[in-house]
């Protein structure tokens, strides 16, 4: 399985900050908030990953992990997304790297699991990491049957079907390619990951995950994160 860290964006909400630096360089705590989530795969066991920068001074990533060795890493590549395409977008320019057949786990560069992820033995096509929260009109947020089947995903919906969001952390099998060539851009004009795991309906399974998750993308989230990772709540 192969890993991908999507590190783009303009990073707008984090301005004047963001001005000159990305989003992902800014420190959190006593590293680089890229490291949270780089380290966060590399502990469920992927040891070939792909990250996907874009904005200002990319090369500070290149400078920081190198190669990735330190980070127990066997392969650590870069590639650079212009502009705000949307997260499916930003995905897309890691097609090169992943091989026919592979699967793959996406986790984007401002997210915060304080327990680490497991990668589920047997899952559909499209997996998901799900949370329960209390402002669902933020968050991509799933419908489920009476099954507890997954059978809709809505983008800040403003009426929810359901309190459960979908962390920013994806796996996603070879058809991926195939369903990002398939969706047109929203009205936001970027190729949304919501449209993505649509397409994977109804083979869409999920872990719900129950330990802290945040992402970093606000001032007041990622106070909050480093101020947890200062006291060692961070357990990886």
């Amino acid at each position: 399985m192969k890993g991908v860290i999507l590190a783009g964006g303009m990073g707008k909400r984090m301005l004047p900050l963001t001005k000159e630096d990305n989003k992902h360089y800014l420190p959190v705590f006593n590293q680089r908030m890229v490291e949270i989530p780089l380290r966060t795969l590399v502990t469920a066991g992927v040891k070939d990953i792909i990250l996907v920068t874009g904005g200002n001074r990319p090369g500070q990533f290149l400078e920081l992990l190198r190669n990735g060795k330190d980070y127990g890493l066997n392969r650590l590549y870069y590639t650079y997304q212009e502009g705000s395409g949307g997260i499916a977008d930003a995905l897309s320019l890691a097609r090169p790297f992943v091989g026919d057949n592979e699967d793959i786990v996406v986790i984007l560069g401002d997210n915060y699991f304080e327990h680490g992820i497991k990668i589920p033995e047997h899952k559909a096509g499209c997996h998901l990491f799900l949370q329960q929260t209390l402002t669902p009109w933020d968050f991509g947020i799933v419908e489920l049957n009476q099954s507890k089947q997954i059978i809709g995903i809505e983008e800040k919906p403003k009426i929810p079907k359901s309190d459960l969001a979908a962390t920013g952390c994806y796996i996603f099998d070879s058809n991926v390619w195939t369903a990002i060539d398939s969706i047109a851009p929203s009205s936001r004009g970027e190729l949304e990951v919501t449209d993505v795991i649509r397409w994977y309906l109804p083979s869409v399974t999920y872990t719900e995950y129950t330990a802290y998750w945040s992402d970093m993308g606000t001032f007041d989230n990622w106070n909050m994160v480093s101020r947890r990772v200062a006291k060692g709540k961070w357990s990886l």
